[in-house]
């Protein structure tokens, strides 16, 4: 493959394109920033006549305003929030055979999908990749432009803010697991790919920073504790194969706590 080839295109006139699910929740001025930079580095991040973007945003906020770029549709679903149901309901608008389903609080270099498009083509057998993070991923042992490292490890190879795939790989997985609403679905996709025998790889040579949620700060620290050990014991229902009177007791205690917690008798304890 030549050197500035990155994949057979998808497009009659040649372009690759790719699928883009962003959530957003811009529930104030600088949370509505945060998705515009999000997009705005995005669109700007390659060349329109070789890579395009077919964009969904899925906006919480129902009265914020539609996003005015062109190839970017906003969305607006009915609640409760649930980040699986609302990343399959933004897939199922595509048809493209790239997917890339992210968070809003991201910054695209330059070429990282390209980066990725080669990663691809270097690899028939690889399915699923994550772009790096130059915040992240050099202190974590990867540095960039260090190649492909392949695995399934949250926060290492899978990077649950960004994750792009082969469309062809939900043929063999399905859609997402829609009991993850937010805590534990990049667990769950990363344990799916593994049973599945699904190759995933940290692409170095493809950047996109993830800026840090905003949007999980606006929750309370309760809520916050609440939703993750909720998730938690979804994950282990699934994959644990453990008894469900060993989950009654393990939610009796979660709610039985909740009290304690409000009264400020006990501490919150991740």
């Amino acid at each position: 493959m030549a050197s500035d080839e990155i994949a057979v295109s998808n497009t009659e006139d040649g372009r690759v394109v790719f699928d883009v699910v962003i959530l957003s929740f811009a529930k104030t001025d600088s949370l509505r920033r945060m998705t515009e930079h999000c997009l705005q580095s995005l669109l700007a991040s390659e060349n329109p006549e070789r890579i395009s973007f077919e964009v969904v945003v899925i906006e919480s906020n129902h009265a914020s305003p539609r996003y005015d770029y062109e190839g970017v549709e906003t969305v607006y679903l009915s609640p409760p929030f649930n980040y699986h149901r609302y990343m399959n309901h933004g897939i199922k608008r595509g048809n493209s055979p790239f997917v890339a389903i992210c968070n809003n609080d991201l910054s695209f270099h330059q070429g990282w999908a390209s980066s990725l498009l080669r990663a691809f083509a270097s690899d028939d057998s690889l399915y699923s990749v994550s772009p790096a993070c130059s915040l992240h991923h050099p202190r974590n042992g990867f540095e960039l432009g260090s190649g492909i490292h392949y695995g399934h490890g949250v926060l290492r190879e899978i990077s649950g803010w960004c994750l792009v795939f082969k469309r062809q790989m939900l043929d063999i997985t399905g859609m997402l697991d829609e009991r993850f609403y937010f805590w534990y679905a990049d667990d769950d996709y990363a344990r799916t790919l593994k049973e599945k025998g699904i190759a995933h790889g940290l692409v170095t040579d493809s950047v996109v920073d993830h800026l840090d949620s905003q949007t999980l700060k606006t929750h309370s620290t309760l809520r916050q504790w609440l939703m993750t050990k909720r998730s938690q014991y979804v994950f282990e229902r699934k994959w644990s194969g453990k008894s469900r009177y060993y989950f009654f007791r393990k939610y009796l205690k979660l709610y039985l706590k909740i009290p304690l917690y409000l009264l400020g008798v006990k501490k919150i304890r991740n």
